[in-house]
């Protein structure tokens, strides 16, 4: 199957094309961070609001945001507020948000990792001791969408793993509020929220000022702005992890809807014209049932000019010889979201090694895991998979080493610690060992 395209715009790749390994690397070619103009600009922000505080941040809201703060104290929401919002929810809203809730909540209480320790033959003690993170920053993205999920996501890990205190940040372009936004934030426990975004949200986190607490952690995704902005705070504050445009790979042995493949697709394309939406298959009758399909539906879809945009920058049908090309093309892909819509998807796990998250089976859609399945939609994308996880209690919780020698344990280890220091020639090492060394 040569490349062509199609009305939709999406690309129709074979693995037998001579040229096929240099297209799909143009395919997935995708720079998360910035060129050096939008580099300078979040410098300049950074730099602004590490020396004004709540003035530049101010500033640089009312500018983006194009509202007319004249303080800080016009753009927090306090906890009554929170709670008016859920109170005023549609009931079929207030109890679906509350379901979902309870699901994320319950899968990430599994994550809960616990300190241990043991205790050696001569009574030394060695362990690791887990402690959550006193505060955290959760950043929700508030321009072309509203995520109220997102809140969920971030936050109910922190509160799971026993974080202090939960700040959120979301900017309100022209002062328009989200109610479901804010009513996740007070089912996630979520203790203050700000009014702001962009990089000098990030920066607020990262540095505090007068009103924003400095936090331990920031996380959740953003535009290029806070991409670049938390890439350059950490190391004054941890992150989760640099997002970029959200991404599905589906891989169909043939059996599956093309109708609900097509849909699974323009779900993740939907989000905006940089994402990406690939199907993988070996059947080629199949692969062009689901290109009739997209044809057939993509006029139906409220947001089709974005779908359309994204499917003929970054989406593709990619041909494959077989089973066994599919998985290759699933490590080498390390998607964030991965659907095997496949006859017995279990049999391909072993095999898969980088993933943000697998969507098992025929009727498991992607856009459960966004909102309610329980696992965190917060996910490596990019080809980060590789090396990353998905979001989870783990991230707001650091371990302590424990070490605490017994008299024997700590002459038996001086020795050893006095050889390899003095190999070093670090003496002092070696000294302070020998002094609990027994004759």
């Amino acid at each position: 199957m040569n490349e062509t395209t199609v009305t939709s715009g999406i690309a129709r790749l074979a693995t037998a094309d001579a040229d096929f390994a240099e297209r799909l690397d143009h395919l997935l070619a995708w720079e998360g961070v910035s060129d050096a103009e939008v580099q300078a600009r979040v410098a300049e922000i950074l730099a602004a609001v590490k020396a004004r505080g709540d003035a530049a941040v101010v500033e640089a809201t009312n500018r983006f945001d194009r509202l007319a703060a004249s303080g800080m104290q016009e753009l927090i929401l306090t906890a009554p507020r929170l709670r008016q919002a859920y109170d005023g929810l549609p009931e079929a809203q207030r109890e679906a948000l509350a379901q979902a809730a309870e699901r994320i909540r319950l899968y990430h209480e599994r994550q809960k990792p616990e300190s241990w320790h043991y205790t050696e033959a001569d009574g030394t003690v060695l362990g690791q001791q887990v402690a959550p993170l006193d505060r955290a920053g959760i950043y929700v993205p508030g321009g072309k969408a509203a995520y109220p999920s997102s809140v969920l996501m971030n936050a109910i890990p922190a509160h799971v793993a026993g974080v202090r205190e939960i700040i959120m940040v979301v900017p309100t372009p022209d002062g328009i509020l989200n109610e479901l936004v804010l009513a996740a934030a007070h089912l996630a426990g979520v203790d203050r929220v700000f009014t702001i975004g962009g990089a000098q949200a990030v920066a607020a986190l990262a540095y505090g000022t007068e009103s924003v607490p400095r936090v331990d952690k920031i996380v959740g995704p953003g535009n290029i702005y806070v991409a670049t902005a938390k890439r350059a705070v950490f190391g004054q504050v941890g992150i989760d992890m640099i997002a970029g445009p959200s991404e599905i790979l589906v891989v169909s042995d043939g059996g599956t809807d093309p109708e609900w493949l097509a849909m699974d697709l323009f779900s993740q394309a939907e989000h905006d014209e940089d994402a990406q939406a690939i199907l993988v298959s070996w059947d080629t009758e199949h692969l062009a049932a689901v290109e009739a399909a997209i044809e057939r539906l993509l006029p139906t879809l409220e947001r089709e000019a974005i779908v359309r945009e994204s499917l003929a920058r970054r989406g593709a049908l990619i041909a494959c010889r077989d089973r066994a090309e599919a998985v290759s093309l699933i490590n080498r892909i390390a998607p964030e979201h991965l659907e095997l819509s496949v006859a017995n998807p279990e049999g391909w796990l072993p095999e898969v090694r980088h993933a943000g998250a697998i969507f098992m089976g025929r009727h498991t859609a992607e856009a459960l895991g966004d909102y309610c399945a329980g696992p965190n939609h917060v996910l490596p994308t990019s080809g980060t998979a590789r090396f990353s996880s998905p979001l989870g209690v783990y991230d707001f919780q650091k371990r302590s080493s424990i070490i605490h020698c017994s008299a024997e344990g700590a002459s038996q280890l001086g020795r050893v610690a006095s050889v390899l220091a003095r190999g070093e020639s670090l003496t002092a090492h070696a000294r302070s060992a020998e002094y609990r060394i027994r004759d």
